[in-house]
């Protein structure tokens, strides 16, 4: 079992810039990609960015390439997720995901393990 937690998120005006985390513990010791997806009110879950177990690959939705950074920090078993020139339609809750074979895509279904989510709010 992978437990994940997010945090960082908050209210920022547009253009600001947030920089969200997931933590995980559990089975750390397994070689997991990592995935952050949305889901803003009355709209499907959709995908962010992802990032290999190593980091030397990423991945990034259309709409938040340029502006989102996924990153993450092994020895602390975290994620990050980089957010600036936040736009309202950014607003939406944040879920970083586990894959335990290493699929670091943009479909959801494969992840393992999801965490509770953080509220980002971007104000106009």
């Amino acid at each position: 079992q992978v437990q994940l937690v997010e945090s960082g998120g908050g209210l920022v005006q547009a253009g600001g810039s947030l920089r969200l985390s997931c933590a995980a513990s559990g089975r750390t010791s397994s070689r997991y990609a990592m995935g952050w997806f949305r889901q803003a009110p009355g709209k499907k879950r959709e995908f962010a960015a992802a990032i290999s177990w190593t980091g030397s690959n990423t991945y990034y939705a259309d709409s938040v390439k340029g502006r989102f950074a996924i990153s993450r920090d092994n020895a602390k078993n975290t994620v990050y997720l980089q957010m600036n020139s936040l736009k309202p339609e950014d607003t939406a809750v944040y879920y970083c995901a586990a894959d335990l074979a290493g699929y670091y895509g943009s479909s959801a279904e494969p992840y393992d393990y999801w965490g509770q989510g953080t509220q980002v709010t971007v104000s106009s």
